[in-house]
Formats: structure tokens, sequence, C-alpha cells
């Protein structure tokens, strides 16, 4: 389909949506309370028009964004048109934009590189390399951000950052960009320089914009091509601008001189709740002047406005057509003088996506920046320092009684960093990748699945070279001689880290506050560790029940595989209770398994050997025998399990974030 206009157009549009917040067990419920938010909503916008949406909180200005998205919460009825093609959540993906008032970018990333992996995201392989570095210049340019294009977020104003949002989107080049509160919290000087932009840009490419503006100022009244004012749901006036003015005259309600004739209106179009009688008449004439636009508005809501461009040219394509153009026709010097889209010409295959999010996770932690610094040392340093500082109070034990609980703690201790230090890891560096996933997910760029893919091969060789060298400090202390069990000791490390990594994740998917899902994360472990590992809480003292429970936890097999591990070793055998007192029937008797077993009913003399120590804290008092303690703490079995903890975490976490999460959890995300 070939058209020569950009054209977005609603047709009674009425929807329904909640209208007040209830708990997350009433959304998940479906009894939050819900109400009529749009009603009979009709207005349209063409290419090169910047339509700002004035109304006060609580209008629905930003529901009627989310139903031209496609994001609306609630059924919804009516037409909404673009270039005569019914507006789908796939067309609205490929052809349009979104961009929320607050957009995360990735810390430590410049704004350079930040536009650079958005184009290496949204823009297909049909474009060349050269023409995507091209628009990213062009969209710094457009933006009024060459000068700080290498600054990070961090050193970005409110306002740069701002339209550094706007520029994520931009660099697609959508045929219509809806955004939400783009002047919000912004001073006078930069709201006019960013309502200035997108007009410029509307008229420079024939693109059609739509924002929303709580409180309008008069200078942006000269980029206004058209504007629509809405109340609790309801059109009070769409059209253009210039006829703004007339129609409100004509209708008996003038625009005082030097007034701003934008907050005027808007004015006029508010309930005032002051009191009970003011509240009564604004009701009355907002429902007077819906009334009047209904039967007299239609005229001015067709109305051409002077801003107006042509779109596409003959050369375009339309967009629920087929692609004709060869790449030769987006390769020429001036991408500017184009009307086709760059949506238009696909987007990047699976594989270049994955790349691209790997290379931006490395951009943002590898640079000069006092943050990424910090996370980088976090993910390298903080548990071999942890284990070092174990060293310190580990490293010197002595070979009497008390080494059996002395290195029984030691083993909580090793397991309890490597859980809590792979959580707190988490917690500061995923988050960040988290939400600008739910922002891009929303605009269809790529699967969680694949998300998470490219993030665990980022993550992976930080938590191999962390625990490699936790390991070895942790080798240390344990005593053993075999350079073999340092790679075994290593491999549980590993898959004791991943799993409290992937836990934090998977808490992640529906946990917005980040120190929420750490206490959450922590207090899960932190259960495992004392039901599980044998040290704090003794398998053979267990419930039945919670013996049961204890199968579904990764520490009881990493446990049981570092108790068997340590306390196998031949030193074990034949500790005495400390420097003056030997645990022998008398001195100088030859320690044999029989006398150690005699002397062990003596006060500090509990255990014979290591074996002794690993019945007591694992076997059970139905099964006394050495072939079922055996088979509990078989070594291979064990290291199995821990690593299909770990494995299986990562393909939960996989299907978490492939299924549709309900839409309020998505939501909170956006803000």
């Amino acid at each position: 389909m070939v058209t020569n206009e950009i054209s977005l157009e609603l047709c009674n549009v009425f929807h329904t949506g909640q209208v007040e917040p209830g708990t997350c067990l009433q959304r998940l419920l479906g009894s939050v309370k819900t109400g009529v938010i749009l009603k009979d909503v009709s207005l349209e916008v063409h290419g090169g028009e910047v339509l700002a949406i004035l109304g006060s909180k609580g209008s629905g200005k930003r529901a009627l964004l989310d139903v031209v998205a496609r994001r609306e919460q609630g059924p919804t009825r009516g037409q909404i048109l673009l270039n005569g093609v019914p507006m789908s959540l796939r067309l609205f993906q490929q052809s349009c934009a979104y961009v929320s008032h607050k957009c995360d970018v990735l810390p430590g990333l410049t704004a350079e590189q930040a536009l650079h992996y958005a184009a290496s995201l949204t823009i297909g392989s049909r474009v060349s390399r050269y023409m995507r570095s091209s628009r990213v210049k062009q969209v710094l340019a457009d933006l009024a951000l060459t000068q700080v294009a290498n600054r990070t977020r961090s050193q970005l104003t409110a306002s740069e950052y701002r339209r550094l949002s706007i520029g994520l989107q931009l660099i697609r080049d959508p045929v219509v960009l809806l955004l939400d509160e783009p002047t919000w919290d912004l001073d006078p000087l930069n709201t006019y320089l960013v309502v200035s932009i997108l007009s410029n840009h509307a008229r420079k490419y024939g693109r059609a914009v739509v924002l929303t503006m709580e409180k309008p100022r008069s200078d942006v009244f000269p980029f206004l091509d058209r504007v629509a004012y809405l109340c609790l749901g309801d059109m009070v006036y769409t059209g253009p601008t210039r006829f703004m003015l007339d129609y409100f005259r004509g209708i008996g309600f003038p625009c005082p001189e030097l007034e701003n004739p934008l907050m005027y209106y808007l004015c006029l179009s508010t309930v005032d709740r002051r009191s009970r009688d003011r509240f009564i008449e604004s009701n009355h004439q907002i429902a007077a002047l819906v009334d009047k636009f209904k039967l007299e508005g239609t005229p001015f809501r067709k109305s051409a406005s002077s801003g107006a461009v042509l779109g596409l040219g003959d050369g375009g394509v339309g967009l629920g057509g087929t692609l004709t153009l060869s790449p030769v026709s987006v390769s020429g010097s001036t991408m500017g003088a184009s009307k086709v889209p760059l949506s238009a010409f696909g987007r990047p295959s699976a594989l270049r996506v994955a790349l691209a999010l790997y290379m931006r996770c490395l951009a943002s932690t590898f640079n000069l920046q006092a943050g990424s610094i910090w996370r980088l040392a976090s993910r390298l340093l903080l548990l071999p320092l942890y284990f070092c500082t174990l060293w310190l109070f580990y490293h010197d034990k002595k070979a009497f009684q008390h080494t059996f609980v002395t290195s029984s703690g030691l083993i909580f201790n090793m397991l309890a960093g490597t859980y809590f230090i792979s959580i707190i890891n988490t917690i500061f560096t995923f988050p960040a990748h988290r939400n600008r996933y739910y922002q891009e997910a929303q605009e269809g760029l790529y699967s969680g699945p694949l998300f998470l893919l490219s993030y665990f091969l980022f993550s992976l060789p930080f938590s191999i070279l962390s625990v490699i060298a936790s390991s070895r400090v942790a080798y240390e202390m344990s005593g053993l001689s075999d350079p073999l069990d340092w790679v075994k000791m290593g491999c549980i490390m590993w898959g004791c880290y991943t799993l409290g990594e992937q836990q934090t994740v998977a808490l992640l998917v529906v946990v917005k506050h980040s120190f929420t899902a750490a206490v959450a994360s922590i207090t899960l472990s932190a259960l495992g560790l004392v039901l599980s590992t044998g040290v704090l809480r003794s398998i053979r003292g267990l419930s039945e029940w919670l013996l049961y429970i204890t199968y579904a936890s990764q520490p009881r097999y990493a446990g049981a595989y570092f108790h068997r591990q340590i306390f196998s070793h031949p030193h074990y055998s034949g500790l005495a209770r400390d420097s003056t007192t030997n645990c022998s029937l008398a001195p100088g008797t030859i320690q044999t398994q029989e006398s150690l077993s005699a002397a062990s009913a003596s006060f500090g003399c509990r255990y014979a050997d290591g074996w002794a120590f690993l019945a007591e804290r694992f076997g059970r008092e139905n099964a006394e025998d050495s072939a079922t303690l055996t088979a509990f703490l078989e070594l291979d079995f064990n290291m199995g399990v821990t690593f299909a903890f770990a494995l299986g975490f990562t393909v939960i976490n996989c299907l978490l974030y492939l299924v549709p999460l309900p839409a309020f959890i998505k939501a909170k995300f956006r803000e």
C-alpha cells in the first residue's frame, strides 16, 4: 500500500480500565475497581504535525497513548487507523515508537554508545553500518546532543537525558512518535527546547508526533499544530491550534488578552474541586462543552493544519504492504532527505541482536566511570576478599578435637559467603539491564530468553574468575593436598554462585525494588543453609517433613560434598583433645580404632575420626550403617545435583521471561 501522507486517526474509541490502585492480590484475582477511562474519543494527526494532548491529572492522557500503542490494560472498542490500516501491536512495534517520561539508559554508556546499540537492535541488516553510524550522528545533531555525545548518563543534565531517551526511539525513524510528558520536571527554557526539537523533527522528516502535557506554556504554542483537550476521558476539543481560539470564541468562551490560551482552555476543561458548588458547576460546564463539540466540532477535528507536509512520497512504502525497495535506495548521502522510514527495512536477526546485547553489557562495564569500576571490582574481587578474610581466622587450625567443629563452620561460611555475595553482585548489576529489557521488550525488539542468554554469557567469565581465586584460598584453608580437590571445590562453589545469581534473577522478574528482591533471596538462601548443610542443625535431628524439604535445597548437596571431601582426609583421624591431653586409653598406648572409640566417652574426646563426625551430623537414627551414610555423602552424586540446581534455575528463568506476565506487573517497570 503506497500513501502520500502519514495519517493516524482514532474514531469513537472507548476504553475501560482500572480506576484505583488495588492490592497485588486484588489485581491477580481481577477484583480491582474499573471504569470507563476514555469515552467516545475521536482525533487525527498527520505527517509533519505535532499533536498535544492536554488535560489535568487523571484526565486519561496516558491511557490514550497506551490505547494507541496497543498496551492498554482493559477492553477497548473503536477504530485506530494508521494510514487506513487498523493499528495492531505488531504494526505499532514495526512503524511507531513510544517514549515514556522515564526511560532507563544503562549506566556507563555514553550518549553516542546508547544510540549506537539502539540502532544495532532496531535497524535491519539491509541498512549498511555506515548508514547506521550516520543515523546516530544525525540524531545527536537533531537533538542538540553532539557536544555531550561522550558523556555518560550520570554526567547529563535532566534535559539532555530526556532528549537522549527520545533519541533512543528516533534512531529507527518511526512514522508516529508518542511521548508521555516529555517536558515533565523541566525548566521553561528546556521545555521550549524539547518541544521545538520535536516540532522540527515532525516538519523536517514528515513524521507525526503526539505528546501529552499537563501544564503547557505559552511559548510552545507556535510549535503545536494540533491540540486535544481531555477531561475525565471526554474530548472537549481536538483540532488545529490555529482554529482553537475561533472555536471557543464562537461558543462563548473567548480567551482574555495576555492570557496563555493553552492554560486558559485547560483550566476551562478541568473539574474544579475546591468546593461542592464549584465541582457541580464545572461538571455541568464541561458536560456542555463536550456535547457542544460532538455537535459542532467535526469540521474542526478534520481541518488540515498549516504545518502538515507530504509524507512518504512516490518512493515510499505503505505500512501494511510489502517492501519493494532495494538496499541502494537507502544508501544515499542524505538520510534526512529520504521519506522512507528506516523501520520499513525490517529488524536485525536474533544473532545480531544477541551480539548487540552482549557488546552493550561489555561497554557499560569496561569504562573509566566510577560506577562501572565499582561494579567490575565487585564482580571480580568481592568474593576473593571475603575468602581472604576467612583465611585470617581459619588458616592456622590446630589438629585437635575442636577442629571438627571449626572445619564444619568453615564449610558453612564458605557456602554462605558464596550465596550472599552472588546475590549482592546480581542486585548491583542486573536491575539496570532488567529495566531496559522490559522497555525494549514492549517494543518487540527481542525475547526474554535471548536477553538472559546474552546477560549470562556476559556474567559467566566474571563468576568463573572470582570463584577460581576464592576456591584457591578455600583449598589452602581446608588442608587438602590433591590439586584435583581444588578443581572440584571450585566447581561446587561455582554451582552455588550460579544458583544465587539465578535465584535473584528469578525474583527480579516480578519484584521491582532491588532491596526487596535481595532480602527475599538472602532469606531463601539462609533457610537452606540453616536446615540443609548439617552445620547449624544436624540432619540426624531433623523431623521427617523437614528432611524431605531439604531434598529441594542445593545447600544440602553442596554441604554434603564439602563435608565428605574435607573430613575423609586422614589427618582427621586420632585427633587429641588439646596440646596436653591425648584421646587414647592411656599415655603411650597405640591409638587403634577400638581405643579411640573407648576414649571418646571422656570429656572433649568425641570423634574418633572424620567419619564419626559425619555419622553424627548426617546419619539417621534408623539408618546407622555406613553404606547408607556413604550413599548420602557420595561425591559424584552431590556434585551432579549441585550443578543440576544451577542449570534448572537457568531454564526456569528462561521460561519466566518467556511466559507473558500480568499487565500490572509489566506496567510498574515502565515508571
